[in-house]
């Protein structure tokens, strides 16, 4: 140790730490630890563990027909296509029909509005019939 040091010059920082910051900023960590929260700590822990893993699990990328595609898309079931008139749909007004009636809105209008107990029974028009 140098002649010219200071021996308080450690107490010296820290009291001008806990005067800036507050007592609780030169305060040992363990003095305010116990069992209680030690567990709570590490339920903590195994609850972020494991958000972590599934969020890893949904960022994995699986080669499909030569493309890499993030599993999260995969899983996703897009019901896009009519089921009677077999045309594509963007429009967001399908989407409702399309999870109700499992028809675009056209085809709702022309088959299924004013029978929807006869549609929810099973029926659905002949292949000659929607065209």
């Amino acid at each position: 140790m140098s002649k010219n040091r200071d021996p308080d010059y450690v107490v010296k920082i820290e009291k001008a730490i806990a005067e800036k910051y507050g007592v609780a900023t030169i305060q040992h960590p363990k003095k305010y630890w116990d069992k209680e929260k030690e567990k709570e700590y590490l339920e903590q822990t195994k609850l972020l563990s494991q958000k972590v893993h599934t969020n890893l699990e949904k960022s994995e990328k699986v080669e499909v027909d030569g493309f890499l595609i993030s599993k999260k898309l995969l899983n996703k079931d897009s019901n896009r296509v009519c089921s009677i008139c077999c045309t594509y749909s963007f429009n967001t007004k399908d989407d409702v029909y399309m999870n109700r009636y499992d028809c675009c809105f056209q085809c709702y209008i022309q088959w299924v509005e004013d029978r929807e107990k006869r549609w929810e029974s099973g029926w659905r028009p002949d292949k000659g019939e929607n065209n």
